[in-house]
This record gives structure tokens, sequence and C-alpha cells, in this order.
């Protein structure tokens, strides 16, 4: 099959390119088409393959053969081709086609990356993480997309259900002028669509924030554990807000050296007052959450302080019972003692026999009880 026909268009960066005989990536001889069984594991993987001129889709090829197959034939057009969770046969039939930096090729496959924009001589490979807002389980659940930014065709990997691509691709295909400013659009587009998903995650931590200063003060028990895993929550979500700043930033610099349309730049600009007004509630949410932790340590040192007081009250009440039931056992062991002494049946009993003996003997428990009633008075203990 003969090579597409390169007339002169907007390359990524915004410059004009000439046409040229052949393109780097395509000098080698094509390989025979794939049977029907190939090509339908080729795209089992593809979410959505389109060729677009002027902005409006012209194509839909059903495999990656078909896509490459179409891109060659059709001139001035630009591809959009986006795959979930591809195969890595997928990934390299790709690279071969557009010419793919193995590094970048292998971050597609592995994943879990930090957002980052590296370029591979006129391919742009960007990483951007998804986020949303659970409200089932109030959790936080990350996605991740890919993508390869060409002169003449954008990819479109995910690991992940969200972001939701499909929107965003309905939405360029219904401004067919904003799509026609290039493969740049399409970056743009997916940017903003990963900005504004980050909105509602937002809301709903500052929600689980309004929730959890309630518990705090209400004395919660398990507050602590919510705002340790909640912690931990805004602390992934700023690892992928943050860097994010950088990848616009690098795009932003790059719009007087290459020439970047002035409505994408307004595009690109709005996108990054989103994402600063995102980064200043988070920076907030951190140090809101640092602070009601200390909050609840302070309430709960308290609490246990009181607990302290009142369990040392009542060991102090318990101490005042029990000195006043030993004052009045040995108040009354005293006569008792003497009672027992005198009901032992001995006949050799010095006062056994003793007109007297019987009042001696009241007049001893009597003195005794009342001396040692006023031994424990004077101590308080009665």
């Amino acid at each position: 099959m003969s090579e597409r026909p390169r007339n002169p268009i907007r390359t990524l960066a915004g410059r004009v390119r000439r046409p040229s005989p052949t393109h780097p990536s395509r000098t080698s001889p094509q390989p025979t088409a794939p049977s029907s069984r190939q090509e339908r594991r080729q795209g089992a993987s593809v979410v959505d393959s389109a060729i677009y001129v002027d902005g409006r889709r012209t194509a839909s090829p059903e495999t990656l053969a078909d896509t490459f197959r179409g891109l060659r034939e059709l001139t001035e057009s630009v591809a959009w081709i986006g795959l979930y969770r591809p195969t890595q046969d997928e990934l390299a039939a790709l690279a071969a086609e557009f010419d793919l930096h193995e590094l970048a090729v292998e971050d597609a496959i592995v994943a879990h990356q930090r957002p980052k924009i590296e370029r591979y001589g006129e391919t742009l490979f960007v990483v951007l993480r998804a986020a949303r807002y659970v409200d089932a389980s109030e959790e936080v659940e990350f996605g991740e997309v890919h993508l390869f930014v060409g002169r003449d065709f954008v990819i479109t990997v995910r690991h992940s259900e969200a972001p939701d691509l499909s929107a965003v691709r309905r939405r360029l295909e219904s401004d067919p002028e904003l799509l026609a400013l290039g493969p740049e659009a399409v970056l743009y587009a997916i940017l903003d669509r990963v900005v504004d998903g980050y909105l509602p995650v937002v809301r709903g931590l500052h929600n689980d924030i309004d929730e959890i200063e309630t518990e705090v003060f209400r004395g919660d028990p398990a507050v602590s554990r919510r705002i340790y895993e909640l912690s931990r929550e805004v602390i992934e979500f700023e690892r992928a807000v943050r860097p994010l700043a950088t990848v616009i930033q690098s795009l932003s610099a790059g719009f007087e050296k290459y020439g970047t349309d002035e409505e994408l730049r307004r595009y690109l600009r709005d996108v990054e007052d989103h994402l600063t007004q995102v980064r200043e509630q988070v920076d907030g949410f951190r140090h809101l959450l640092r602070d009601i932790l200390t909050v609840n340590a302070t309430l709960v040192a308290q609490k246990q302080n009181e607990e302290m007081k009142t369990l040392t009250e009542a060991s102090m009440d318990q101490n005042e019972e029990v000195k006043k039931i030993s004052a009045w056992a040995a108040i009354l062991f005293a006569p008792t003692l003497i009672g027992t002494v005198y009901g032992m049946n001995f006949d050799a009993m010095p006062e056994l026999h003793w007109r007297l003996g019987y009042l001696y003997a009241i007049g001893m428990m009597g003195l005794v009880s009342v001396g040692l009633y006023g031994i424990f008075k004077g101590r308080r203990w009665i």
C-alpha cells in the first residue's frame, strides 16, 4: 500500500510541516493484513477509534490495522485511538506504526505512574491521574490515563474506568472547529475533563470533613480512625493534583515557541485556573485535618483527665467509707472482746464471784468504746 500523502498541516506544536515523501516510522514494508481472528484480538481493547478530517469524523475503523490503513489513505487527517487496558502486542503495533519511544510504551504498559509530561521527538507522552468520589463508600477512587500525542494522532490508554473519555470525544465532535485545531485540542479537552472531575471529589471531601468535625465534638470514639483514613485520601489526592500543575506549566511554556493557537491558549489557561482552585482547597483540607486531629487529641486528653478525676474521687469516697467501717468495727470489737473473755466458763476467774464484776465489765466496755470513738473522731475517720 502506498504511503499516505503529506500535505501541509499544523503539527502538535502548532507549526506548519511541509509534505515529506515518507514518514520515518513507515519506510519499512507494510505487514500483511491480519486474519479476522487476529483483528478481533487486536481490537479487543479498542474502545473507540476514529479518523477526523477538518474536525469531523470521516471513518470509524474497527481494528488497529484498519486505523493505520485509513490514516495513510486520508490526507490532512488525525486519528484518535482510545484503548482500555491494552495488551503488550497492541501497544507494540502502535509503537511500530507511530514510532513511539520504548520507554513511554513501557510506562503505558506498567501504569502506576505519577502525572508527568515528556517529549520524545515530535511525540508528547502525558500521564494523568483522574479521581472520582464514591458516595456509597465515601472514598476516593483514582484512575490513570496515558496519552501519546503526535503530529496526526492521539492515543489514549486507560487502566481504569475513570476518566470517561467518551464524553470528551462527543463534546469535541460536537465542536468541529475546536477539534480541527489538531491533537492538542484533544489533549487539552482531556486535561479539562480530568480537572473538572476533581471538583466533585473536593465537595465530597469537604462534606466528610464537616461530618468529622461534628463527630469530634460529639466525642465519637471511632473518629480518630476516620481522620487518619481521610488524611491518607487527601494526601493521595494531592499526589494526583500537584504534579499536574507542572504538566500544564510545561505546555504553557511552549506557547510562543511552537505558535500554539490562541483559542487553545485560552482553553489551557481556564484549565489552569480550575486546577489552582483545587490545589488551594486540597492544601486547606490537609491543614484543617491536622488541626482537627490536634483538637481531637486535646478533647480526648480532657475526657481522660475528667474520667481519672472521677475515678480518683470515687476512690477517695471509698477510702472514707472504709475508714468509717474500720473505725466502727474497732469500736465494736473492744466490748466484744471483753464480753468474750468474761463469757468463758472458768471457775478460777478473779472477778467471777465479785459483786461489782458485772458493772466493772460494762464500764470497761463503755470506756474503751468511748476512747476509741474519740481517737477516730479526732482523725476524722468518723
